[in-house]
């Protein structure tokens, strides 16, 4: 009669907060029957707000045996006595929403205005023209297209005017951002329209593109016309090319070297890290909250056209997104596989002398093997693994189980496929590094080497040795739960995701 559950459940608030946290006390009664012993409404704004991760007092709430009496101010004064429930409830400010993926997100800040940092420069846009668009219906027996363009970044979406019955549109309309990191992307979609001569009830999309801030040198305009690509279950489809100028200005240069040595996210990010199932939840409910806005703006943006443009699927599984991640992954290790082939060579004794070098150096780093059954993870399988595992191929299992192990599969699989590409996109890092990509990056690892290498050279080997294993060993109160500066800077390189599809 007095359960306790102590469980931290996070969802995502939009301001103005108008509607009100429920929690419904139900009681189990059957296997499939659920009674509501009564609610707690808790509206927002008596929330306490917080910006970091000090403690918050918690606090008694009557349970109410129905909405109307829990809605009722009036009425939870008149009852003395009734059913309470402890919680802890806050407004975390100090972490950032994550509504689109942190691979191209456009905004890095926290929540609470209090924490934002000033900002680095201005992002400028020009939406030319697009040319050569393929016709999405059919008007008077042409094909044709009624085609807007959408861009995003931060918190600001803009959305051009629709030009009717074109298929080499000319937008014209500038747009500016501030910007406050440049480890962000700008992504810019073509739409058609399906309120213009269309049965459908859905914007088409036509395609989008990325542009990364950290690869845009300062001052300079950059005057360009990109691929429109769009994959269909056909196969991938060139819808057309748009043409596009940007420039980003710096204003704050010396701030903008400095955010090279901060963390990508907010502090909150790492002193009470969210889990990935969290950060899934939160970017759905994020996406939803910024549709349902959106299509109220005038002129509105549909669900889907919001969806496309935060890429709300890409951590979905798909052959595809392996495949592109896998070879991604050859490319950035193309260094070993030639390892690789030159230990082929000396298998085939090429090179006498080396052949035998490599025999003792193998002699003396080969152990005895044995078999293993925690490394194999046979001690805690279930027993529906086991029952796969020997099924036969084809199978013999029923239906239902065959398609509950192949939805199983997907799920294990799409974590696969993002391990995968974070892997290729670490091994990109270092190649964009080496080919001032970012070039603003480049110059500071340079100045950086030089520096490194001049300390070296003063310093004796032992002091340097000394210093080094005294800082791996401080103690924990001297550390830091951010992480350090070469993490922040490694992790703010570009790399190929802005391309993929």
């Amino acid at each position: 009669m007095n359960p306790v559950w102590n469980e931290d459940l996070m969802f995502v608030a939009a301001e103005p907060f108008e509607d009100p946290l429920i929690l419904s006390v139900e009681d189990r009664v059957g296997s499939n029957k659920d009674e509501t012993i009564g609610k707690v409404v808790i509206p927002l704004n008596t929330v306490e707000k917080r910006a970091d991760d000090r403690a918050i007092r918690p606090r008694w709430c009557n349970i109410e045996k129905s909405m109307s009496a829990a809605m009722d101010e009036d009425q939870k004064k008149k009852y003395k006595f009734a059913s309470r429930l402890h919680v802890c409830v806050c407004l975390d400010g100090g972490y950032h929403v994550l509504d689109e993926s942190t691979h191209y997100s456009s905004d890095l800040r926290p929540t609470a205005k209090q924490l934002w940092k000033p900002s680095i420069g201005v992002l400028e846009l020009g939406i030319l023209n697009a040319n050569g668009l393929h016709p999405m219906k059919t008007r008077e027996g042409k094909g044709t297209s009624d085609t807007y363009c959408v861009a995003k970044y931060g918190h600001k979406w803009v959305r051009t005017r629709t030009i009717i019955d074109s298929l080499s549109p000319r937008y014209n309309e500038q747009y500016t951002w501030e910007v406050f990191d440049p480890a962000t992307v700008l992504t810019v979609g073509v739409f058609d329209s399906c309120h213009v001569g269309s049965n459908g009830h859905k914007d088409m999309k036509i395609g989008k593109v990325r542009i990364r801030i950290s690869t845009l040198e300062t001052g300079r305009v950059y005057t360009h016309t990109y691929p429109l690509l769009v994959l269909h279950p056909s196969g991938v489809k060139k819808m057309g090319e748009l043409h596009l100028a940007i420039r980003f200005s710096s204003t704050s240069f010396t701030h903008m070297m400095y955010l090279y040595s901060r963390p990508l996210l907010p502090k909150m990010h790492y002193v009470r890290p969210l889990s990935v199932m969290q950060q899934d939840m939160l970017r759905h409910q994020a996406v939803n909250i910024v549709a349902a806005r959106l299509s109220r703006s005038e002129p509105p943006l549909k669900k889907e056209v919001v969806e496309y443009m935060s890429d709300v699927d890409s951590h979905l599984w798909s052959m595809r997104r392996s495949k592109a991640n896998f070879f991604r992954l050859m490319t950035v290790f193309s260094g070993l596989i030639a390892v690789g082939k030159w230990f082929g060579e000396v298998c085939k004794w090429r090179n006498p002398i080396t052949t035998v070098l490599v025999h003792v150096l193998f002699t003396m780093l080969v152990y005895p093997p044995h078999m293993n059954t925690r490394i194999s993870y046979a001690e805690a399988v279930h027993p529906d693994e086991l029952d796969e595992e020997f099924d036969t191929f084809p199978t013999t299992r029923s239906p239902d189980i065959v398609r509950m192990r192949y939805d199983r599969l997907r799920s294990v699989a799409g974590k696969i496929q993002t391990v995968v590409g974070d892997v290729a996109t670490q091994g990109e890092r270092f190649q964009a590094l080496l080919s001032w990509r970012d070039p603003r990056a480049t110059t500071i690892f340079l100045l950086f080497c030089l520096l490194v290498a001049i300390v070296l050279y003063v310093t004796p080997f032992q002091v340097f040795a000394l210093l080094a294993g005294f800082y791996v060993m401080r103690h924990p109160r001297i550390r830091h739960k951010t992480p350090a500066a070469p993490i922040n800077f490694f992790r703010r390189l570009p790399s190929r995701t802005d391309s993929m599809l």
